[in-house]
């Protein structure tokens, strides 16, 4: 490269989406916001949705935003999200509804449901993914069982970040790493598990493409260009799961190494080059989701700072405002190990009053309930990192050896004191960095789809050369191991 190329990178997160900018001179990535703005869910009659259309609007916004503060420059745009949730769409492609919220109530027993028509083993076989009532397919089956006008309507399904690839250019494709965490996805045959798919009464012709990371999707429609005022420029899928962007930037160094994306969600694995589906990832409810190169991520989902959100949110409900390094503050400031708790527990999946949950918790448990706000924070803090701790050790023996390190990328990473009690409860030394994996893995993915990188060790060059990175070392401080006892008792009952 002889000269700088601009890349538009857009993140939407299950809090808040971001428009970033991304100068790539052929040795550094540069990164700029130009836009950001809120994801909140919207609560109808019928339940818990997205605003898919306020977030097309921001998208839009965004990429006319990022064409200005390039000066009309810009080299491509690539998109990713969350996982799991979807759109339908009629004969006509138009959207037949706005698409539901992964926490809302409608797929409470649909689990069991499915295990009724389908065994348990079986799913697991055809889809090497975690059972949570939140994947697409549960989704899927809890419309089906309700008999849901929507779903007999469709024509096709695409997941978010593949609905707004599709208003941006007319293609409608499902993007390979975000397919796969549908539980909808059969790894070992590449394709959609239409055996499975039928057995619960869901139409397989309803699925499109699958399209690797990477692929060129098209140009902007000349009609979405001229409302954002640029030209039609390329659009690109990179890996359109934010997981699977944030580990395209991870800047490893050494071959056996752990990951985690610190979010809302937390996802703890490994980048393995085939599904692992056996008894013992079944039995430990790992999931395969997809990669780079055809790769796989040996992961798990953990709930992550979804609780500290929510303890925060409720609080400025009640007119007391904190920022997240207050907390941070608050907790490292508390008594420690009041109590343990499985942040992974159901009664904190949905919105509420995460404090009030806590403390509730802790006395169905029969331990000290945590009073004081630093206490609950340290708490939810503590509780990340020992089951952190728990998943590791599991993926450890899945992988049959010792990972040596933990990296942490997302905005997670900023917690200095998650970060610490990780390498303390993992006895693993940990490194954060870059905060913003997922925006540099989706420019980084791009720009190798343009010729602009040549490979995915380039690229985590490029990560090395760009931003900062910081080691926390474990520290032999006592409680870790008597604590993580404590898990280990409460996920036995």
């Amino acid at each position: 490269m002889t000269a700088t190329r601009n890349y538009l990178a857009i993140d939407l997160g299950a809090e808040s989406g971001r428009a970033i900018l991304g100068r790539f001179d052929g040795e550094r990535l540069a990164l700029e916001e130009v836009h950001r703005f809120a994801n909140a869910p919207v609560r109808l009659n019928d339940g818990l949705h997205w605003d898919a259309l306020r977030l097309w609007a921001d998208i839009k916004t965004g990429i006319g935003k990022a064409g200005r503060a390039s000066g009309g420059d810009l080299a491509g745009v690539g998109l990713d999200a969350w996982g799991v949730d979807f759109a339908l769409l009629d004969a006509q492609g138009a959207l037949l509804a706005n698409p539901f919220h992964h926490r809302d109530s409608r797929t409470d027993g649909a689990l069991e449901a499915a295990f009724t028509r389908v065994g348990k083993n079986e799913i697991f076989a055809q889809t090497g993914i975690q059972f949570m009532q939140i994947n697409s397919l549960y989704q899927l089956l809890a419309m089906a069982l309700a008999q849901d006008p929507t779903l007999s309507l469709a024509r096709t399904f695409l997941t978010m970040p593949d609905l707004f690839n599709y208003w941006l250019t007319g293609r409608k494709a499902c993007e390979f790493t975000n397919a796969t965490t549908t539980q909808c996805y059969d790894p070992t045959r590449r394709t959609w598990a239409e055996p499975l798919l039928s057995a619960l009464g869901i139409s397989a012709a309803i699925f499109p493409e699958i399209m690797p990371p990477g692929s060129k999707l098209g140009s902007l429609l000349p009609a979405v260009a001229a409302e954002c005022g640029i030209d039609a420029i390329p659009v690109i899928a990179p890996a359109c799961h934010d997981t699977g962007s944030a580990v395209a930037a991870i800047p490893v160094t050494i071959e056996d190494y752990a990951w985690i994306s610190s979010g809302t969600w937390s996802v703890l694995g490994a980048v393995v080059p085939e599904a692992v589906i056996n008894e013992q990832s079944m039995a430990f409810n790992f999931t395969n989701e997809g990669g780079l190169g055809g790769t796989f991520r040996l992961c798990k989902n953990i709930m992550g700072l979804w609780l500290v959100q929510e303890c925060r949110r409720t609080w400025a409900g009640q007119g007391e405002e904190y920022s997240y390094d207050d907390l941070v503050q608050m907790g490292a400031a508390a008594t420690p190990f009041r109590c343990v708790i499985d942040i992974d527990d159901p009664a904190f999946l949905s919105p509420g009053d995460m404090p009030a949950r806590i403390r509730a918790y802790a006395t169905n448990t029969g331990q000290t309930s945590p009073q004081s706000k630093g206490e609950i924070i340290r708490c939810v803090l503590e509780g990340i990192a020992l089951k952190y701790r728990f998943q590791f050790e599991r993926l450890q023996t899945l992988l049959a050896k010792r990972l040596d390190v933990i990296h942490i990328v997302g905005g997670g990473s900023r917690n200095w004191l998650l970060s610490q009690w990780t390498a303390d409860a993992c006895n693993r030394p940990v490194v954060t960095g870059p905060v913003e994996a997922t925006a540099m893995g989706n420019l980084l993915v791009q720009a190798s789809a343009l010729g602009d990188v040549a490979s995915l060790a380039e690229a985590r060059g490029v990560v090395l050369r760009s931003g900062e990175v910081e080691t926390f070392e474990p520290r032999k401080e006592g409680g870790w191991e008597e604590a993580f006892i404590r898990l280990q008792a409460l996920l036995q009952n």
